[in-house]
């Protein structure tokens, strides 16, 4: 039985949902993580930062846009104790600018993901995956990463089947 990790960040509050900025009370990424959570029976681990974002949401994308173009790695609120005892590792993110956000580089660059697998998974309004994967695979030299799902935010409370199909073509999921 493979012990899996669902690390994820995850923003609520003030965001673009749907062509609107609308007031979400639990972020997309966190509703996935959520979901996988209860699939797989795995630990959730949100990565959060101790500067939080602006709650405007135009004033968090310049913010993260300045992060991007520094390569900037934000201080997180917590780290994780033992990344050794697992065997998979969910990474859980929004597409900010084409990317996972730079606290999820943070996280990223401070363990040894060496013999892990990583199954990359960004909620987006729009840009897929964009540059994302090619990023974590340069973090974590000497893991496994396999094939990203994306998720239009819009539609995530509703993705647990392409979220289960993700999981079982991984062969986290039975």
């Amino acid at each position: 039985m493979k012990k899996i990790l669902i690390a994820f960040y995850s923003r609520k509050g003030n965001n673009y949902l749907n062509g609107n900025i609308v007031d979400l009370t639990v972020g997309n990424t966190e509703v996935a993580a959520t979901m996988i959570q209860q699939l797989t029976h795995g630990d959730l681990f949100q990565i959060d930062t101790v500067q939080a974002y602006p709650e405007d949401y135009t004033r968090a994308t310049e913010v993260a846009q300045e992060e991007l173009d520094r390569r900037a790695r934000p201080e997180l609120a917590r780290d994780l104790d033992n990344l050794v005892a697992y065997d998979v590792i969910v990474i859980g993110y929004p597409n900010w600018w084409g990317t996972a956000p730079m606290a999820v580089f943070t996280f990223l660059d401070s363990h040894d993901f060496t013999g892990k697998t990583i199954l990359p998974l960004c909620t987006h309004e729009g840009s897929g995956l964009g540059h994302s994967e090619s990023d974590i695979k340069a973090s974590c030299p000497g893991a496994r990463l396999m094939k990203g799902l994306a998720i239009k935010g819009g539609s995530v409370r509703k993705a647990q089947e392409p979220i289960a199909a993700w999981l079982r073509q991984a062969g986290v999921k039975a």
